[in-house]
């Protein structure tokens, strides 16, 4: 008897820690949208778009300014509520339109290449979650 009970005890221990794994990965771990990247993230952010694009310094400087504008937007829209997600859409392709008035007509070829290829990155981070 002593023996079934100890059986089902380890069965009930073991159903626990299967459920509460399988209730984290669900959850992603995370709770609310990703944190903002810091200044220093966001140089190393377009600094890396600069050598994929091959941007001039001009350029360069201007997308960061771009990027600083809009990371600093979105903190304000953020910071007393919860984000919308159309409007946090709107203004990522705000980000994305600006950049593209920066950039000429082959930049703007390796620009929507760079962004399809980051958006699939996304989704298989996600997926791995």
């Amino acid at each position: 008897m002593k023996l079934k009970i100890n059986k089902i005890w380890k069965t009930l221990a073991v159903v626990l820690v299967i459920t509460t794994s399988a209730c984290g990965q669900q959850r992603g771990g995370q709770s609310g949208p990703p944190a903002l990247p810091t200044a220093k993230k966001i140089n190393t952010m377009v600094s890396d778009l600069s050598d994929d694009l091959l941007l001039s310094d001009e350029q360069e400087t201007q997308v960061l300014e771009l990027y600083t504008k809009h990371f600093e937007e979105v903190e304000d829209k953020t910071s007393s509520r919860k984000p919308d997600r159309n409007e946090m859409e709107a203004l990522k392709n705000s980000l994305e339109n600006d950049i593209k008035a920066l950039l000429t007509n082959d930049q703007k070829k390796l620009y929507t290449t760079y962004l399809k290829n980051n958006s699939s990155k996304k989704r298989e981070k996600k997926r791995k979650n």
